[in-house]
């Protein structure tokens, strides 16, 4: 039986997906990218084989996706990340509209049409705007991202305005010295990050909306998204792992088309 792998290695997390030719997840696994993606993709290889999936197997295929594809020495194929996350918003849930992915260094915006994607925008120059704003935040109120998330559902408006995470920091560091309240920073921080994400998936092609990457059990931050874009914004747990699936998604395809695994090489 053939097995189709797709691992997309991100700046902070390694997301992998094993599927069979009926498309279903037969396995998802996640764990911190870490220092070397070299040695990120040796310990996926580990996991694998751990549950039966030896990626030197002739009916296996693996493509690579993410920050850190190329570091993946037993991927038959890499592929982008912009590609593979299309694929896999649109198996996950329709194949058109437009996908949102707040990544840990990143937030990308990808148009769907006929699950084929026709454009795409990406906040890469900064760290406002993602996970790793987030953390950062997180880290310097002492609490976890739930917490986080918690805290601003009972705060009150206020105002974070900095573009840059350093500089975003020092209000933060300003706000605290003021003694506001822990909700209403809490507050400022995520309706930053909500307001930064959502000016750029406006300039998608609209409604439907779907979440994807590391947010997407946040529900809070679901809700803020939806309000601010005045559209439900659709996602589920597996979203998380929407680049890793699309890359499984076209394992899968590259096989049917050579008939070998083996085949055709990156």
């Amino acid at each position: 039986m053939a097995h189709f792998i797709g691992i997309d290695i991100g700046s902070t997390a390694t997301k992998v997906v094993v599927i069979g030719h009926d498309r279903e997840i037969e396995r998802s696994l996640l764990l911190p990218t870490g220092f070397s993606s070299v040695e990120t993709a040796n310990k996926v290889r580990e996991k694998l084989l751990d549950y039966g999936y030896d990626v030197e197997n002739e009916d296996t295929y693996v493509v690579a996706t993410g920050y850190g594809r190329v570091a993946v020495p037993y991927a038959d194929k890499t592929v982008t990340e912009i590609t593979c996350h299309g694929l896999g918003a649109a198996s996950l849930f329709q194949d058109k509209g437009t996908v949102i992915d707040v990544g840990g260094q990143d937030t990308k915006v990808i148009v769907l049409e006929n699950g084929r994607v026709v454009k795409f925008l990406m906040n890469d120059k900064c760290a406002a705007g993602t996970g790793r704003f987030l953390e950062v935040m997180s880290d310097r109120l002492g609490i976890t991202q739930d917490e986080l998330s918690e805290l601003a559902s009972r705060g009150k408006e206020t105002k974070i305005s900095s573009m840059c995470t350093v500089f975003a920091e020092s209000e933060v560091i300003s706000l605290v010295g003021r003694n506001e309240p822990r909700e209403n920073i809490a507050n400022g921080v995520i309706e930053s990050v909500v307001n930064r994400v959502c000016s750029l998936a406006q300039q998608g092609a609209g409604a439907p909306y779907f979440l994807t990457g590391g947010l997407c059990e946040n529900d809070y931050i679901v809700g803020r998204l939806s309000q601010h874009l005045g559209s439900r914004v659709t996602t589920c747990p597996e979203a998380r792992y929407a680049g890793a699936l699309g890359a499984a998604i076209n394992a899968r395809k590259q096989f049917s088309q050579t008939g070998d695994a083996r085949t055709e090489q990156s």
